[in-house]
């Protein structure tokens, strides 16, 4: 059922003045705003709630860092279609410091930094991107003349709230994988204190836009786990969701890639896939708006853990996963069943001649029980007769 009060927000000015500046029909922006609170899990009703705070709350400064990382979280924020990156960072939020996108440079950036954090203080977003090198005081990375671990902690002090995006910045990620020569570490163990991650190598950027949506339209991020995950993206298993679960189910794996079950669509588990021991919803968001199967197991690649502690960058792609919910069965059908050539008819006759002595022996053995339980009756009757003439008896004499 459509929801009423979203329905009558199209016709508002508020409405009609957003969805021209995000360069989306009416009812595509409102189709938007329901998307994303569903995705969040938010109550029936909230889709309103989430258009009229996009369309009319003032935009939240983002102050974006970035350490050590490949900027593949910031290359997969830039190929976000609903709405796209323009629209995201003009639009949606006022992204007033980010090294990659800023056409300014040097001293100019910095001072820009500076301003929005002043002019916004308590109520800018902090977004860190990479994981933070904390060995020998933090010098083997700098920007503008501090150190990852000065300009983390200077930005967080008048932080409304404080996301790590990424792998990296989320525990330390692929930097921080033996022997981490630079220390590297995320940035809550940084900070001392739990922050916001939104892990992935790359996260999906619509977890990032769901975050900070909530965050526009309550004050407030939404429910995170223990691992500072927002659940509303982290609360379920990948193998859950996976499109292969039911070759899982049915013992239908692929050996090795190109094979026969490899082209066929066969359940990865036996290459190493870790869906089964890793929190994320890539088979559910997907990537790059390029509709089913984009995302790592759906092209046929193993999913790696990147979302879970301990498990991305940590376990060997080819070691086999710990299913968390269901332990695999000890032996699984093969992958082609021999077939069967159907019954003869001298097989049918002795089939038939099997169930008829079946038959037979079944009614002998309840005509037998039958016999023997009133033999036991009998039996008891005369017990309680003997008895009875005993006891006479006795009162006589």
């Amino acid at each position: 059922m459509a929801n009423t009060r979203l329905l009558q927000l199209e016709d508002e000015t508020t409405i009609a003045n957003a969805s021209k500046r995000l360069g989306m029909p009416r009812r595509e922006f409102l189709q938007f705003c329901a998307t994303v609170a569903a995705g969040l899990g938010l109550p029936p009703g909230a889709e309103a709630a989430v258009a009229e705070a996009v369309a009319s709350k003032k935009r939240p400064s983002v102050i974006w860092l970035h350490f050590q990382e490949c900027t593949g979280c910031t290359e997969s924020l830039l190929r976000a279609e609903h709405p796209t990156l323009e629209r995201l960072i003009l639009d949606v939020i006022s992204l007033d410091y980010h090294e990659t996108l800023f056409a300014a440079a040097g001293h100019q950036v910095e001072q820009a930094r500076k301003t929005a954090m002043a002019e916004n203080r308590g109520a800018y977003l902090l977004v860190v991107e990479g994981a933070i090198p904390t060995r020998d005081g933090g010098i083997y990375c700098k920007v503008g003349g501090q150190t990852a671990i000065e300009l983390t902690k200077e930005c967080a002090a008048d932080a409304a709230a404080v996301i790590a995006i990424g792998s990296c910045a989320s525990w330390g990620g692929m930097p921080s994988t033996a022997p981490n020569p630079t220390g590297s570490s995320g940035v809550a163990d940084v900070l001392g204190k739990a922050v916001a991650t939104i892990p992935g190598c790359p996260p999906n950027p619509y977890n990032f836009l769901a975050t900070v949506v909530h965050f526009l339209t309550f004050g407030a991020l939404p429910p995170l786990d223990d691992q500072g995950r927002p659940k509303f993206a982290y609360s379920r298993l990948i193998h859950e969701n996976c499109e292969r679960r039911a070759h899982f189910d049915a013992g239908r794996f692929a050996m090795q890639f190109g094979d026969e079950g490899h082209r066929k669509g066969y359940c990865l588990y036996k290459l190493g896939c870790k869906g089964p021991e890793t929190y994320a919803n890539c088979p559910t968001a997907l990537f790059c708006d390029a509709r089913a199967g984009t995302w790592p197991v759906g092209c046929g690649h193993p999913c790696i853990g990147c979302t879970e502690q301990g498990v991305g960058f940590s376990k060997p792609i080819h070691m086999l996963a710990k299913v968390k919910n269901v332990e695999p069965p000890q032996q699984y059908p093969r992958i082609v069943e021999e077939q069967g050539v159907g019954a003869t008819l001298g097989s049918a006759s002795l089939l038939a001649a099997v169930a008829g002595a079946a038959a037979g022996a079944g009614a002998m053995v309840a005509r037998n029980l039958g016999l023997s339980h009133q033999a036991e009756e009998a039996q008891r009757a005369r017990a309680e007769g003997e008895k009875t003439e005993v006891r006479d008896a006795y009162r006589d004499t």
